[in-house]
């Protein structure tokens, strides 16, 4: 069975954290982070909003910081093997993220096949950088890439399978017919198929892999 598996990263593949997060540790900024996460939260700062505030906020930001930042996530156990795995099984996978691409595209060193996020200039920013806001993922965003990807790779949404934690992931889980909460909260748990708690990746794919027998 062809299948592709497309995998949130803010809280699903990086265990309670962001990359908003990591940056805003190595940045010295988590309190003004948070302020900004939790307007996110409550949907009085939209996306595009978001990614204006964290823009400004990193202007300092260098290669050696972001790949601090980056390293010292709390990933979960098991992201590369997986990845190896469904690739030895002739599938495919990707990350799919409202979070900036110059964070993201560092997965595919991991063996991603596909990363797709919020389009940001390049680290470190130039002076003359604009960050252009067309380029900002909304959570509905993940339904569009997720067909995208679906023609690229020969495959319809049926065989796609899901993994996220939380309300940017709502709308892909009701595409497809498979779906695994990680570590996941109440906007995901009531449309996911299985569900799972830890900080192993090698666990919540087991899941998937039990279906299929």
């Amino acid at each position: 069975m062809a299948r592709l598996h497309l995998f949130d990263m803010d809280g699903t593949l990086m265990h309670g954290s962001s990359a908003s997060m990591e940056l805003a540790r190595e940045l010295d900024l988590v309190e003004e982070i948070q302020e900004l996460e939790s307007a996110l939260l409550r949907g009085t700062l939209d996306p595009p909003g978001f990614a204006e505030r964290v823009y400004e906020l990193w202007a300092g930001l260098t290669e050696d910081r972001l790949k601090a930042a980056f390293e010292g996530a709390p990933w979960l156990d098991g992201i590369r093997e997986v990845w190896t795995e469904i690739t030895e099984r002739g599938e495919h996978c990707a990350v799919i993220s409202l979070s900036p691409d110059f964070f993201v595209g560092r997965l595919r060193e991991w063996g991603v096949h596909e990363a797709r996020s919020s389009v940001f200039p390049a680290v470190p920013f130039a002076p003359e950088a604009v960050l252009d806001l067309a380029g900002i993922l909304v959570p509905d965003s993940k339904v569009g890439i997720a067909d995208e990807l679906c023609a690229l790779y020969g495959v319809e949404r049926a065989d796609c399978v899901a993994y996220g934690d939380s309300m940017s992931d709502a709308a892909l889980f009701e595409m497809v017919p498979t779906a695994v909460a990680v570590n996941g909260d109440h906007h995901v748990s009531g449309l996911a198929t299985h569900a799972y708690t830890g900080r192993d990746l090698r666990e919540a794919f087991a899941l998937v892999k039990q279906r299929d027998r």
